[in-house]
């Protein structure tokens, strides 16, 4: 086998328009732009939906014998894929893999590859999906009777001195006499274990690896392992995979075991768009992503809510976090009017086909969750189907756990049994939306969404626990959870100390929880060997559901924000890739703090009426420049591990408070804003631990830009993030300082995204002038596919300039 990218030479057009050259990944939805009338609302972020046409000329090699297919690994609408006018592909649903077979079509003179894709019917998610090809396409050459497609499984079945793999495959057609299968497992260059059977062997070949380093989120050990088929000493068929040597066990008596070693998984939730590139996917974005969180103290991620991506995935092996892969936000009863549940009978098992085939050799995926806050498991409809999705899975890959988010106040209102579709059906008058009612049988679904739970709970802060407490809460999910291996409580802290009496032999994972609850979650989880960890919401922030989480201030704005509100406002980290305040309080919990971390919340909005979200805790900056505000009360919190901390401002002590454990590792000073040095003090059985220190921007403030990493490849994928912050002479950033700045890119790379972690803008992402954020904002380059150098220019008319040089190596 040999696989190529098929990412350039591509044009694209929206319906009705001229077409222009465009390289893949590419997200169409940041084209179409937003709008206050948007039909997706603050679901989508205000953006709009369209159609969309893909096309490439391509020319075949001439004489080949292989068979030849196209991987599409993800186009969000529906898609119909024609090779020279032949239909050869069809996908309705837009995180899936599939691949089209195009052998049949494809000729030695010039073909032409159409990809039609429909995303006009909004909102069809709870969150910003883009629209297009978004994730890339891979052309792959395989011989007629080589390995079957996404067949090759390793497996690691027991680890003791040795390591005994498993590795099973299927050949697409009946072998011959000569014929054999050869595996080899490489670290770095060195073979360290291999095996060889005849090639009319139908069980699975056993390696036995000695010695093994084993893969975890502490040590993200991989091994190289290739598989041949060859015939009389010639290679018919070959495949590579990187994989890592890892055991998985889970029970309630004594949790979650990776490698025989308890794991408590310190987690967070993901959604899949990559800020301000949309939700084009990029390896370079993936990776930097997983460092990020994983140097803010998670070793976990759950994807939120469909299957990740491949490259998330192999940046999670990279890095070391453990994966939850979810399948689906939707079952058969809709959230939103045009979503998945109106496909989802009939496409479940390709979608689940296709995710565990894509997730099988990675060692970072360690659960699959077969759904997110589905209300239909309140009745018996939804808990056959829980039943049914939870089995099947386990018959593709039985070596993982299933789980299922379930949302207690969701499954509780949902109980009462009434209808979901009567709103969408109401406003379906004419024969175009007949196939969008409901079935007779639907009514008896139930009517409420995550959505209104979502409005509940930030209105009337008490209502999730307090309901999720409750014996009703209890009844509607106990069956549900009965179907899985697992038991994920979204926003069901409440119950695990219940639970683990009542339920001995449920294993629980907090698959979705309030920042705020994170302290008092993380000692259940400590307390509880069948707690196995919690999964924030979020750890990243993400586009879309506009307002979630964000404070605002002389008016309530809160979830479903109106243009122009553009992200959630959550996560651990910013949109843009910086820590925010949540991480802090998160490493509290986890004692991951080293140090004293100080953050302050913001002086230019002080004294104004704040409208809190229950979905963050603080709207604290970690920073001491605030010029124009001297004098000002400033609301300081101090996060810490050790027992007290004292506050200094410019050398002179503010006093000495309890700290740590006692506090939920969270202490308050009010301190009179004086710019200069804010020092935080920690100290352990009254001696000092550590220190940290905050500095206020002096003197003239310049751009400054930094990249992520100046040599990139040319590949045609990689990225370069540059960050860009308006800062004194030692790189302070002033946190008062916006300013609009203007990126320029030229030579052997181009622009592809720029923007800041403003959750409420009119800016484009796509536009090369961006306003600072609390002092900062992000410019994404592209390298192009040829060696080069690529000058990236800032300008801010108040600021100045500020120039950056990267290398882009290679052919």
């Amino acid at each position: 086998m040999r696989e190529h990218l098929f990412i350039d030479g591509w044009t694209f057009a929206r319906d009705g328009d001229e077409s222009h050259p465009i390289d893949l990944p590419h997200d169409a939805m940041l084209i179409e732009g937003r709008s206050p009338s948007a039909p997706a609302g603050a679901h989508g972020a205000h953006f709009l939906g369209g159609r969309y046409r893909y096309a490439k000329r391509w020319v075949a090699d001439e004489g080949l014998e292989a068979q030849l297919f196209l991987r599409f690994e993800g186009v969000y609408g529906s898609a119909v894929v024609t090779l020279n006018g032949q239909e050869v592909a069809r996908n309705v649903t837009g995180y899936r893999e599939f691949v089209a077979d195009v052998s049949a079509a494809v000729r030695g003179a010039e073909n032409l590859i159409e990809v039609e894709v429909d995303n006009a019917d909004q909102p069809n998610a709870r969150w910003y999906t883009g629209s297009g090809i978004i994730r890339p396409i891979r052309l792959i050459e395989r011989p007629a009777d080589g390995f079957v497609h996404d067949s090759v499984r390793v497996r690691t079945l027991r680890v003791t001195d040795e390591a005994h793999l498993e590795v099973d495959y299927r050949l697409a057609a009946k072998r011959s006499e000569g014929e054999r299968v050869v595996v080899e497992l490489r670290d770095a260059e060195t073979v360290v274990a291999a095996e060889t059977r005849t090639a009319s062997g139908e069980e699975p070949l056993a390696v036995v690896v000695p010695v093994p380093r084993l893969w975890s989120a502490d040590d993200p050990h991989l091994y190289r392992l290739t598989i041949r088929l060859e015939r009389d000493g010639t290679v018919i068929d070959e495949e590579t995979h990187r994989i890592g040597i890892r055991t998985i066990e889970v029970d309630a008596a004594h949790g979650l075991r990776v490698n025989g070693h308890v794991v408590k998984l310190r987690g967070g939730c993901i959604h899949d768009d990559s800020g301000v590139l949309g939700a084009a996917s990029f390896l370079a974005a993936r990776r930097r992503q997983a460092r990020i969180l994983k140097a803010v103290g998670f070793n976990a991620i759950r994807s939120a809510h469909q299957p990740l991506s491949r490259e998330m995935l192999q940046a999670a092996d990279e890095v070391g976090l453990y994966v939850m892969d979810e399948l689906t936000d939707v079952w058969d009863s809709p959230k939103t009017q045009f979503d998945g549940s109106r496909n989802f009978a009939d496409t479940w098992r390709a979608d689940a086909d296709a995710m565990v085939g894509k997730a099988v050799n990675h060692p970072s995926v360690i659960m699959y969750s077969i759904g997110n806050e589905i209300g239909e498991t309140a009745i018996e409809t939804g808990i056959a189907r829980s039943a049914e999705l939870s089995e099947y899975i386990r018959s593709l890959d039985p070596s993982r756990p299933t789980t299922l988010g379930l949302n207690f106040f969701l499954n509780t209102l949902a109980s009462f049994n009434v209808s979901v579709w009567k709103k969408h059906d109401e406003h379906a008058d004419g024969p175009e939306h007949e196939a969008r009612k409901a079935p007779a049988e639907a009514q008896k679904l139930p009517r409420v969404t995550s959505t209104l739970v979502n409005v509940i709970s930030n209105a009337v802060k008490s209502a999730q626990p307090l309901i999720a407490r409750t014996r009703r809460a209890d009844r509607f999910s106990r069956d549900a959870f009965a179907t899985v291996d697992i038991a994920g409580y979204n926003y069901g802290i409440s119950r695990y100390r219940i639970d683990a009496k009542r339920y001995p032999e449920r294993v629980m994972v907090g698959s979705e929880t309030l920042p705020s609850s994170i302290v008092r979650s993380w000692r259940d989880v400590e307390r509880f060997p069948a707690v196995i960890g919690d999964f924030q919401w979020t750890a990243w922030d993400y586009l879309g559901e506009a307002g979630l989480s964000s404070w605002s201030y002389d008016e309530p704005i809160g979830f479903g924000a109106p243009y122009p509100a553009l992200t959630a406002g959550a996560g651990a980290v910013d949109l843009i890739g910086a820590p925010a305040v949540g991480s802090l309080l998160t490493r509290g919990a986890w004692h991951l703090l080293d140090a004293p971390e100080i953050a302050v919340q913001p002086l230019d909005l002080a004294g104004r009426k704040v409208y809190r979200s229950v979905w963050r805790h603080s709207d604290a900056v970690q920073s001491w420049s605030w010029r124009g505000h001297e004098g000002e009360i400033a609301e300081v919190e101090v996060y810490s591990n050790d027992d007290e901390v004292e506050l200094l401002l410019n050398g002179r002590s503010l006093g000495r408070r309890t700290a740590g454990d006692r506090v939920d590792y969270l202490t308050r000073f009010r301190v009179p804003y004086e710019p200069g040095e804010l020092t935080a003090i920690s100290y352990r059985r009254g001696v000092e631990a550590a220190r940290s220190t905050l500095r206020s921007a002096v003197g003239d403030l310049g751009l400054r830009l930094e990249a992520d990493r100046t040599v990139l490849d040319a590949s045609g994928l990689d990225l370069a993030f540059l960050t860009i912050s308006v800062a004194d002479a030692r790189g302070v950033v002033e946190s008062t300082a916006a300013d609009a700045v203007t990126v320029e890119v030229s030579g052997a790379g181009q622009l592809v995204g720029s923007g800041s972690a403003a959750w409420r803008t009119p800016e484009s992402y796509l536009d090369p002038l961006t306003t600072t954020e609390r002092g900062r904002a992000l410019a994404v380059v592209r390298a192009a596919g040829r060696a080069g150098e690529i000058t990236v220019v800032a300008t801010s008319a108040r600021y100045g300039r500020a120039e950056l040089t990267l290398t882009v190596a290679g052919e």
